[in-house]
């Protein structure tokens, strides 16, 4: 059992690269995730899982290949399973994805934005 709650801000000051997921807790099958977003991520769909994204800190785009969405701090979407999307951000921003263990975080896309799994902080 852990002894201390989680502080995501201590957490998020661990790392400075963006679009790598970091995981902080799991629950049953589904790891807690943080990540920073600056730019443009990759067109990509997760054909097998939805993903839910929290933002944290600052603001972002989630474009879907029909119309977008901002997301504020605060701010809470599930992109369905199967729905192509991408984030998209103009300055630095923060975010909490939950998602089953094992999922990569460009889906099928073969990219550079391809992060390592299960790399926990």
């Amino acid at each position: 059992m852990q002894a201390e709650p989680i502080t995501l801000k201590e957490k998020l000051k661990l790392f400075s690269e963006h679009w790598s997921p970091k995981v902080v807790a799991e629950l049953n099958d589904y790891q807690v995730k943080l990540v920073k977003f600056e730019g443009e991520f990759v067109w990509h769909q997760h054909d097998e899982t939805d993903e839910l994204f929290l933002c944290l800190h600052g603001s972002f785009d989630l474009q879907f290949r029909d119309n977008m969405i901002t997301l504020r701090e605060g701010d809470l979407y599930v992109v369905p399973k199967g729905v192509e999307h991408r984030p998209v951000a103009n300055q630095e921003c923060h975010a909490l994805v939950l998602e089953p263990r094992g999922v990569v975080n460009t889906g099928e896309a073969e990219s550079d934005f391809r992060a390592p799994n299960d790399e926990w902080i």
